[in-house]
């Protein structure tokens, strides 16, 4: 147990650029309070003294704001930071090194007793604040879900996922040391470079309705340069393009 503690404390420690001592963290963090009172109460559930773990969650949660159900599985190196409003399922399971930030929901979607109802998050993976995680499947390892997304189907090792309902990014290899220091600290989920799919598409499709407009125009001076006069139409109001792709920013 002290072992798992210490362990705690350094990636802590490592991973949040606010922390300053491990006393501090050992003190002052509810996401750490909340892990290790958790460990007690699943002591208690696995022991078949539910009411008492129940109980002893229901502590946590009262002093911490994070709802764990003690027969919750929470792997090594788990941090919750800041952690107000976090709710974990009782057939969740969070894999080593991930990262949860406030307002997090691990839920289910199905009413069934005994089965798995509620999402696995496997090693790494870091889920932004606000974002609903709902049902019993896998969020691979690395991946990232953004701040807010709502999240009812897998996703793949090392995507991202961003949106209600959210939509899937599947990054193509870059940086090696990019994307271990993404990895390491992505604040809230985000990373570089994470557009929606759904902004690339539109900004591609106002670039494409930008050419043909030029395009037009330059076919209507070729026109008239031959002495073919084409009908005139009432003037319409000019595209802006950047006007345009701001609103899909």
């Amino acid at each position: 147990m002290f072992d798992r503690v210490r362990e705690d404390l350094a990636s802590i420690m490592e991973r949040d650029p606010a922390a300053r001592s491990a006393w501090e963290i050992a003190t002052c963090y509810p996401g750490f309070h909340a892990i290790v009172m958790h460990g007690w109460a699943q002591w208690c559930w696995r022991r078949n003294l539910k009411w008492l773990g129940r109980f002893t969650s229901q502590i946590a949660r009262l002093f911490t704001g994070i709802e764990i159900h003690p027969g919750a599985t929470i792997g090594r190196r788990v941090f919750i930071d800041h952690g107000f409003g976090v709710v974990i399922g009782e057939t969740a399971e969070v894999g080593d090194d991930c990262t949860i930030y406030q307002g997090v929901t691990l839920g289910g979607t199905s009413l069934s007793k005994g089965a798995k109802r509620h999402p696995t998050l496997e090693r790494g993976v870091i889920v932004g604040a606000g974002a609903k995680v709902l049902g019993g499947f896998t969020v691979g390892e690395g991946a990232k879900v953004g701040s807010n997304a709502v999240l009812t189907k897998e996703v793949p090792p090392g995507a991202t996922a961003v949106g209600n309902p959210a939509r899937i990014i599947l990054k193509e290899r870059g940086d090696p040391r990019e994307e271990a220091a993404a990895r390491m600290f992505a604040a809230y989920g985000v990373t570089p470079n994470g557009d929606d799919p759904l902004s690339k598409a539109l900004h591609g499709l106002i670039d494409n309705a930008a050419a043909q407009e030029l395009q037009i125009t330059r076919i209507l001076a070729s026109l008239k340069c031959a002495g073919i006069d084409c009908e005139s139409l009432a003037a319409a109001e000019k595209f802006n393009l950047a006007e345009m792709n701001k609103l899909v920013e």
